[in-house]
């Protein structure tokens, strides 16, 4: 935890000048004792809410017998504290619906020390949770609303081409604010605007859909300070720059925004991992902001299924970015992980790149794809082990966490169910 200067020990310097200078100190001592009695009570408070569920201890049963599981099964009783090293990744999306309301609350109680907010914009300029600017027929109820006539491409009937698409720049804050969320899914042969609604993952549940309330960024930060829990914010790009260059004057502009909303809330700055994509952004932090750019998060977008692909960072990029005076790269989990001829996980060559150039590393995402059949079948995140030689079931995954942990070294992970990791987190004595 984080605890804020008192000015304590400047008053202890001039304790022996006076009787009152004497008294004074003893006073600021006392505040500063009551103060780090408060922030451990608190903390004691946080740390009691937290509520695991069923399912890390699911896994861990389900896993082959050996050392590891041994060690996870140790843990079996608690008690379980929340760590940084649990990252909710967009709250908890495995089961809430992304960016809402509950989905925050539910990463804060599942353990999570941070919990994210993807940050995108309205029409009026005001910055609001969301994945992507152009994601709401997908992740709120739009469609089946007024505001429908709104979006950009709006939903007309079954199998439209082009397909709906509807964007936070397309409303006002006020309008947006009226949105439910509701799970990353649709049903693009439905035939009416509320079946459109479906189509969510059959590993996934509509279950805590109802009162998904979408947030600003201001409010996410609000909540995030009412559950005790961190700051990831993540600066998203726009489908069409021009609208930013409208909105706001510039990328710039946009990026101090959303860095302005953090100290408007007076949030400490080692509180606050601001992320992005975008490289100038992180510079610009790192120059503009130094206090926020030191924890400042460079997304990696390696991606060989892109088209074109995206490469990885070579030993000389990396060594550029920590020159820049970048400390923190975010690769996507797989692109940190092997299997070798044994079938064992093992930290891939671009994780050591990474280690060798200085940086350090926080990785993204766990549990966000269906392990059921292993990773042969889990698609993207896994692709790692596209055979499922070494992830096999779903209770592998610690597999791969324990590798990624202990071997590559990295801070902490996104998580779109934060239980499983906090509870490893806990076993490992990981902060």
């Amino acid at each position: 935890m984080w605890i804020r200067s008192s000015g304590f020990g400047v008053a202890a310097m001039f304790a022996a000048l006076s009787t009152v200078a004497m008294v004074a100190c003893a006073d600021a001592g006392k505040s500063y004792g009551e103060d780090q009695a408060a922030l451990a009570a608190q903390s004691k408070k946080n740390d009691a809410k937290v509520q695991l569920g069923p399912r890390p201890f699911y896994l861990v049963e389900g896993m082959d017998e050996g050392p590891l599981k041994a060690q996870l099964q140790k843990c079996e009783n608690g008690p379980f504290r929340r760590t940084d090293f649990s990252i909710g990744h967009r709250g908890g999306a495995l089961l809430f619906p992304e960016h809402t309301d509950v989905a925050y609350r539910g990463g804060a109680r599942m353990g999570a020390g941070i919990v994210e907010c993807d940050v995108t914009f309205t029409k009026d300029g005001e910055l609001v949770c969301r994945h992507s600017e152009c994601d709401l027929h997908t992740t709120t109820n739009i469609v089946a609303t007024e505001l429908n006539s709104k979006c950009t491409v709006p939903w007309t009937g079954p199998g439209q081409n082009p397909a709906p698409k509807c964007c936070t720049s397309d409303l006002t804050l006020a309008e947006f604010k009226t949105l439910e969320g509701k799970m990353d899914a649709s049903n693009p042969n439905a035939t009416t605007a509320e079946g459109y609604l479906g189509g969510t993952a059959s590993w996934r549940t509509d279950l805590y859909t109802g009162r998904a309330n979408v947030l600003s960024l201001k409010e996410s930060i609000q909540l995030n300070e009412e559950l005790g829990v961190k700051h990831t914010p993540e600066l998203k790009g726009a489908e069409n720059q021009d609208r930013i260059n409208t909105i706001f004057g510039g990328q710039t502009k946009y990026a101090q925004k959303m860095i302005d909303e953090l100290k408007a809330a007076d949030v400490d700055p080692k509180d606050v991992w601001a992320q992005s994509f975008n490289e100038d952004d992180i510079l610009y932090w790192i120059k503009n902001e130094p206090a926020f750019g030191k924890q400042a998060v460079y997304l990696d977008s390696i991606d060989p299924t892109a088209n074109p692909p995206i490469p990885r960072q070579s030993l000389d990029e990396l060594k550029t970015l920590k020159s820049q005076g970048v400390q923190i790269i975010a690769p996507p989990m797989w692109a940190l992980l092997a299997v070798n001829s044994a079938n064992e996980v093992v930290p891939s060559e671009y994780a050591a790149d990474i280690k060798k150039a200085g940086l350090h590393i926080i990785a993204w995402t766990f549990e966000r794809a269906d392990l059921r059949q292993g990773a042969s079948k889990a698609g993207w995140y896994y692709q790692f082990d596209p055979q499922g030689r070494a992830i096999k079931k779903d209770s592998d995954m610690y597999k791969a966490l324990d590798v990624i942990a202990r071997q590559v070294g990295i801070l902490g992970i996104f998580s779109d169910w934060p239980a499983t990791v906090t509870y490893y987190a806990n076993c490992m004595g990981l902060k």
